[in-house]
């Protein structure tokens, strides 16, 4: 036996091995749902393999969605520039040298129009990572599925919609929490009445993670957001059995292969339980479906091509601890956004698990594993032991308030970078098998006249649209956020009536503030 100790990158220790200590009679689609939330699980239905795009203009973006949807991509999720997350439009101060950098760049419905151009919103999901102004590009997709004569009862997709994550770990926040609180459950009471099938919020631990969170510390945070939605929408009223089932999650998936299967389980075994302590009995109200995608952070500048065999290692992981959803990252996205040539590389790498691997024909193939179902109730106790400290500073938006959980990330990132430093942590081609000369890998650059033509569309667009109507709507919405009005019906004419993103988040400002 080894007198070496080794640890999960949260700090548990694990064993020379293992021996069972309980066994268990769960079974797949039954609460509490560790093994999964379908009986059948990928015999049933593969997950969704989506692959993030979104780049440069509105006209760009459409093109590499078509491409994707050509090779096989099930649904699009959308990736929005800096500028759109805040709520700026490109001819904003504020947006220079953003336009089109790290997403796509959406100003009015007319961008939306051109980024759907010849894609039929009734037949595809999609999701949009988006947060602080999810409502407003929540509102102009609505606008466009109306356009096409689409039944919004039908339509289906995500908006990310976490604003608590954003004030703990990634900073695109606009209002203080409160009101982007009073936004986050007008969207929920809306999209129930109006957009069933949409799901209103993806809770998300993954920008927790990418800021350097450890896998509990991303389950234990997350969990803990999601909790706070969920004493928000019940102090508005609304039934749990109902919005619940319109939440879902979207986690990361790093590289210690085991500790994230048994993350996995336990998020779902956990969330249950979280629900049903609530008031929730509706099985399917306490059920946790979520997305993964691989870890950004994880990827090297350094030989580059090493990044396939990570998102390889950690897209495994995501289907043996049963995602419903999945993005497999570029191998060059440590370089630049992807080249068509990296992402089509990262779907091919989904559907070669999917269709070549076996690991789809049974359900939870690591159930029973003495090692997978100990860790799993570890990180359980683990996250469970972070939870009860935030309930009792009163929940989440307090301990974010009170720099908790930021301080804890901050801690668990230095603590990482000193081990990577120092060689006690092993990262292939960074401090071991390096060399001296890169492989120089291509790069997809964005023109920096992007800006400019952005700012030519606002103009024409200014030019053309009924400024009476812009305004009358403005108006209507900037008295509606001093009441206690829905927000949503505001938001929604404002974008019909072609209102630009950078506008009808100026009205909220203007009522809110900034934080």
């Amino acid at each position: 036996m080894s007198d070496r100790k080794f640890t999960t990158t949260s700090g548990i220790e694990i064993k020379d091995i293992y021996t069972l200590a309980k066994p268990s009679a769960e079974m797949p689609g039954q609460f509490p749902f560790t093994r999964g939330i379908q009986k059948d699980m990928y015999r049933g239905r593969l997950w969704t393999m989506r692959q993030y795009a979104g780049f440069s203009t509105a006209e760009e973006s459409n093109k590499r969605y078509h491409y994707l949807l050509a090779q096989g991509t099930m649904g699009l999720s959308v990736a929005f520039d800096l500028p759109t997350q805040i709520g700026y439009d490109s001819d904003h101060d504020m947006a220079e040298g953003e336009v089109g950098k790290v997403g796509v760049a959406i100003d009015s419905l007319k961008d939306i129009e051109i980024l759907f151009d010849g894609i039929e919103l009734k037949k595809i999901t999609t999701s949009m990572t988006i947060n602080a102004t999810a409502s407003i590009l929540l509102a102009m997709y609505i606008a466009l599925a109306k356009k096409q004569g689409a039944d919004l009862k039908e339509i289906s997709g995500t908006i990310q919609n976490d604003i608590l994550k954003e004030y703990a770990a990634r900073g695109t926040y606009i209002y203080p929490p409160k009101p982007s609180m009073r936004i986050i459950t007008d969207i929920f009471e809306y999209c129930s009445k109006e957009v069933p099938k949409w799901n209103t919020i993806s809770i998300s631990g993954y920008h927790i993670r990418e800021a350097g969170s450890t896998a509990v510390q991303e389950l234990a945070f997350t969990l803990a957001n999601g909790k706070a939605y969920l004493n928000a929408a019940l102090e508005k009223g609304l039934d749990i059995n109902v919005f619940a089932k319109r939440l879902s999650f979207f986690f990361n998936c790093h590289n210690n292969f085991f500790e994230e299967i048994a993350k996995f389980r336990a998020a779902r075994r956990m969330w249950a339980h979280i629900t049903k302590s609530l008031g929730a009995t509706d099985e399917k109200a306490m059920m946790l479906r979520f997305h993964t995608q691989t870890g950004g952070s994880t990827l090297t500048a350094q030989q580059p091509l090493n990044n396939v065999i990570r998102v390889t290692n950690q897209a495994m992981a995501a289907v043996l601890g049963g995602t419903q959803s999945l993005h497999t990252n570029g191998y060059d996205e440590a370089l630049s956004l992807p080249t068509e040539a990296a992402a089509k590389i990262a779907l091919r790498t989904q559907q070669v698990i999917a269709f070549e691997s076996g690991v789809t024909d049974t359900v939870d193939p690591l159930a029973g594993s003495y090692f997978v179902e100990t860790l799993t109730d570890e990180i359980e106790t683990a996250a469970l032991a972070y939870i009860d400290k935030i309930d009792a500073m009163g929940g989440s938006v307090n301990a974010i308030e009170n720099g908790y959980i930021q301080q804890e990330i901050a801690n668990s990132a230095y603590q990482y970078q000193k081990e990577v430093e120092s060689g006690d942590r092993i990262i292939v081609g960074v401090n071991k098998f390096t060399q001296q000369k890169e492989g120089i890998t291509d790069v997809l650059n964005i023109d920096e006249t992007i800006r400019t033509i952005q700012t030519e569309k606002l103009k024409l667009l200014k030019a053309q649209r009924n400024n009476d109507a812009v305004n009358l709507a403005l108006d209507n919405l900037q008295k509606a956020a001093k009441s206690d009005q829905n927000l949503m019906p505001y938001i929604l004419t404002a974008a019909e009536e072609y209102a630009t993103l950078g506008e009808i988040a100026d009205c909220m400002r203007n009522v809110f503030g900034e934080y």
